[in-house]
């Protein structure tokens, strides 16, 4: 897919009502996860990362700083994301517990 037709979403677009269940794409352009939710506000935040599984079982959660994703909308206006990282080295992150 090329993502550079795609536009990129503003700073005030990065909330988790628009991002949820927002595909992202790896390294190698593949389909590495689904943002679960986002954890913390602003600079700070963090989106959660379903890794792997399918069909949402056996996947993993990984929090990844948002700055390291690159959010955009499709021709058809669907949300997604462009990391730099593989589905390996996300699926070797320490997993995301929710804090209660």
């Amino acid at each position: 897919m090329d993502h550079s037709s795609h536009v990129r979403l503003a700073e005030s677009e990065l909330t988790e009502s628009v991002l949820k269940d927002a595909t992202v794409y790896g390294a190698d352009d593949h389909k590495v996860g689904q943002v679960s939710h986002l954890h913390g506000t602003g600079s700070m935040a963090e989106a959660v990362i379903d890794v792997g599984g399918f069909l949402g079982i056996g996947s993993k959660p990984v929090a990844v700083p948002l700055g390291q994703l690159d959010f955009m909308r499709d021709e058809d206006g669907n949300v997604h994301a462009v990391t730099s990282w593989t589905k390996d080295e996300l699926k070797d992150m320490p997993e995301h517990r929710h804090q209660h």
